[in-house]
């Protein structure tokens, strides 16, 4: 069970480098400075919450990521996921950025029988990029270790309504559970 509740605690981390974007001047800008919120489900273990993430690029290339994931369980069992770290973009051409994070994780758990916690770390891979100029998409390989290590892949997509506000979905499908979740992003400059 702990096993269980830990990966499904962890697989409710939207990979948060490859899931941000905004549509400049260009349509093939993509940028990595946002802020967001995401209301989150996970399936096997029958969890909700919240995950408010965040995004600044130092420069070109290089990012910091961050993110906060707040879960219910049944049996009155609540999570709290705390991830910090940082990533490297390239530029593939014009409308699509490969991109990998590292993260340092740390998920602590509450429950009647107790509360524990654990940390690793999480290493993510993959493409981003805009099929229209007001859609992007992206998919991810996702390696964690938190407790026992699990990889995961997500596919994702957000529509644009202005340069600075997008909202979509994702989904991770992964041995253990699988992660729905629906937010919105603010892009700052």
């Amino acid at each position: 069970m702990k096993k269980l509740l830990m990966v499904a605690a962890v697989l409710a981390l939207p990979m948060t480098a490859t899931a941000q974007s905004v549509q400049k001047e260009n349509a093939g800008d993509l940028s990595y400075n946002f802020a967001e919120i995401r209301f989150v489900d996970v399936d096997e273990s029958d969890g909700d919450g919240l995950r408010f993430a965040g995004s600044f690029e130092i420069n070109d290339e290089w990012i910091l990521v961050g993110g906060l994931t707040l879960l219910d369980f049944d049996f009155d069992i609540d999570s709290t996921t705390l991830e910090i770290g940082g990533g490297y973009v390239w530029n593939y051409s014009d409308d699509f950025d490969l991109v990998s994070t590292l993260r340092y994780v740390r998920v602590d758990f509450d429950t009647p029988l107790g509360d524990f916690d654990d940390s690793g770390f999480a290493l993510s891979s993959g493409i981003r990029g805009f099929i229209a100029p007001q859609f992007e998409i992206r998919g991810s390989a996702n390696y964690i270790n938190v407790d026992d290590s699990d990889t995961f892949i997500e596919l994702a997509g957000d529509y644009y309504f202005t340069d600075q506000i997008s909202a979509g979905i994702s989904l991770q499908l992964a041995g253990d559970a699988d992660v729905f979740s629906i937010g919105a992003r603010w892009y700052f400059r």
